[in-house]
């Protein structure tokens, strides 16, 4: 098994087990995807998106089957392991932007340099290069509150890049934007993975969206189709 990629390996994500109700939202999913690529995932609702990018992202465990990143297997991590794998190479984009309402933009970015333990000086250099990246170098004392939905999203995506990790995982990143915005933030998310190398794995309904990656995943029922 190669170091560079992500692989899934008969996948299955069952809610309620046991239970008269229980929903497998995976039944045995295979999949890989090289690092370094951009890859989207589609599929109708319910088809398992959401869950997928879930277990790739550590933030849920699997029923049973493998997850591997870069040929460690997570499932068999320790949570403080799990942890560690988040800050340092994962980063995450949410359709629901998912800021701390009660911090400015800057404590926003800031937050996961603090859980890598990076000093204050250090902390302030990257969130003010960030907000340069994104043009909110006015914005840094804003609160979410008092952004723009554009303006949100730019500051999730600076938080999601705080810690320089190499794979960036997006769940509807654009859904909550009008069309403009929208394909402002995916030519800045199409810069990283094409320039930079970061890996880009999207859930996404657009179809244009989707046909502008590498590899377009189709999901359906649980299983890739």
């Amino acid at each position: 098994m190669s170091d560079g990629e992500i692989r899934c390996e008969k996948l299955v994500k069952t809610y309620n087990v046991g239970q008269p109700n229980e929903f497998k939202a995976l039944r045995g999913l295979d999949l890989h995807i090289d690092l370094g690529d951009y890859v989207s995932i589609v599929g109708p609702s319910g088809s398992g998106k959401s869950t997928l990018l879930n277990l790739l992202s550590c933030l849920d465990s699997p029923t049973s089957g493998y997850v591997y990143i870069e040929g460690a297997d997570i499932n068999s991590l320790s949570d403080n392991k799990k942890a560690r794998l988040r800050r340092e190479k994962l980063g995450f984009v949410f359709q629901q932007f998912n800021l701390i309402k009660s911090m400015t933009a800057f404590e926003n970015i800031a937050l996961p340099m603090r859980f890598l333990g990076l000093g204050r000086s250090e902390r302030k250099k990257r969130v003010e290069k960030l907000l340069s990246l994104m043009d909110l170098e006015d914005k840094g004392a804003n609160r979410p509150s008092e952004l723009s939905g554009g303006q949100q999203q730019r500051i999730a995506i600076a938080r999601a890049l705080a810690n320089n990790p190499k794979i960036i995982l997006a769940d509807e990143p654009t859904g909550n934007l009008d069309t403009k915005t929208g394909s402002s933030i995916m030519d800045f998310l199409l810069r990283l993975n094409r320039e930079e190398s970061k890996t880009l794995v999207m859930v996404t309904h657009d179809e244009a969206i989707a046909a502008k990656a590498d590899r377009e995943i189709h999901i359906r029922d649980g299983l890739v189709v």
